[in-house]
């Protein structure tokens, strides 16, 4: 094995901090400059291509957050620490996360690699009286074991190419959903329709619970826990990262999620992106889950009427996409709440017959089979990548 040599973390890579422009002037948002923070996070992505707010020339200039280049990486050190993405172009970031730039011959991928299997130390190290917290002298404990730069190259390109698969079957995924989409759009104006409400395709409305971090008294039945954050890697086929919690076995009798329930986001939100996410609970997915699953508070779940999930799901994106949701929203702290209730009951909508939705049903079934199924590969190729990173940078697999 060539010669590793040992370093301090602070020795290899620049520790940046960001920070958040003042949300009460409108002068610093909405611009061009994305600015990220954890909820951007899309599963385990290696990269983050999109954030849900964005700022100004403005209000980079008068605020402490930073601009990072592409190819820095990017960890979550505050509350959820060690949450981690490369940076494929320009971004901005909040103060709860770091921004990490590679130094001298360091090359950044690998260093993303190994900045991953730091995580768990980087966590024990954490500390804070409300908040998990890691800081610059958390970075400056630890110690790397590093190969020369053409050794590192190496171990980055064996898993990088796996990350790659991963990231091209998500964007076969993005454009399976676009089609899908497309495709429900196009049949919805040429099939017949009467007027109704969402109510009238809908057997119930599931209520969220977020029950306990441990087990502790009655709380004693372990499920998932999808949050707003989990929606969109759950639409791409992936898990997510949902948490498990413990709730009360009542609760969990009248909220337990079942194949075809739509999950709703109906609190958060921008002045920009309304509340009103959606996803789709498959049976692909319980089974891949192996546990029980709710919703959290700050979600609702629907359960459709048979046959119409699919039609309900891609109604409702829809709605979503022509900024419907906004209109009924409501909140007056900065966190926006929707009125499900009166959009379900309320906003019209074009109710096909049974038959017509199954006919859909045909033809939209095996993109979103086709969804899943890719989720499942990349499930695959997650679990042997995470099997290869530990033996490529401890020098148990030596590259050649």
């Amino acid at each position: 094995m060539t010669e590793w040599k040992t370093y301090r973390y602070t020795e290899i890579a620049d520790l940046i901090g960001g920070g958040t422009p003042k949300t009460s002037e409108p002068l610093y948002w909405d611009g061009d400059i994305p600015w990220l923070s954890v909820k951007d996070f899309v599963g385990d992505s290696k990269y983050v291509f999109s954030t849900e707010k964005h700022i100004t020339k403005l209000g980079l200039e008068n605020s402490s957050t930073k601009l990072l280049q592409k190819d820095d990486i990017i960890i979550s050190a505050r509350g959820t620490v060690g949450e981690m993405a490369m940076i494929p172009f320009p971004m901005s970031f909040n103060q709860s996360c770091f921004g990490i730039r590679a130094k001298g011959s360091i090359d950044p991928h690998f260093l993303y690699y190994y900045t991953k299997t730091k995580v768990n130390e980087l966590k024990g190290n954490s500390h804070g009286s409300v908040f998990d917290t890691i800081t610059r002298a958390t970075f400056d404990n630890i110690i790397c074991s590093l190969p020369p730069l053409a050794e590192q190259r190496r171990i980055a390109g064996i898993l990088s190419a796996i990350d790659d698969k991963i990231e091209n079957n998500r964007r076969i995924n993005t454009n399976l959903e676009l089609q899908a989409q497309a495709l429900f759009d196009e049949w919805l104006c040429k099939v017949n329709t009467i007027k109704g409400t969402f109510n009238d395709i809908i057997d119930a409305t599931l209520a969220g619970d977020w029950g306990q971090e441990t087990l502790q008294g009655n709380y004693t039945h372990e499920v998932y826990c999808i949050r707003g954050a989990d929606i969109p890697a759950l639409r791409n086929g992936d898990k997510g990262k949902m948490p498990i919690r413990y709730i009360l076995e009542r609760n969990y009798l009248v909220k337990q999620l079942r194949a075809n329930d739509i999950v709703i986001e109906i609190s958060g939100g921008s002045p920009t992106q309304s509340t009103g996410r959606v996803c789709m609970i498959t049976k692909s997915l319980l089974d891949r889950l192996g546990k029980d699953v709710v919703c959290t508070n700050f979600c609702r779940a629907i359960t459709p009427k048979n046959g119409y999930a699919i039609f309900i799901f891609l109604y409702w994106q829809m709605l979503y996409n022509k900024n419907t949701m906004f209109s009924y929203e409501n909140g007056t702290t900065g966190i926006k709440n929707l009125n499900i209730a009166d959009l379900i009951s309320k906003e019209p909508i074009n109710v096909p017959k049974q038959e017509d939705v199954d006919k859909l049903n045909v033809v939209l079934q095996p993109i979103y089979d086709q969804i899943y199924a890719n989720g499942l590969q990349n499930e695959t190729l997650a679990t042997f990548r995470d099997t290869l990173l530990p033996k490529l940078m401890n020098g148990e697999i030596i590259t050649k």
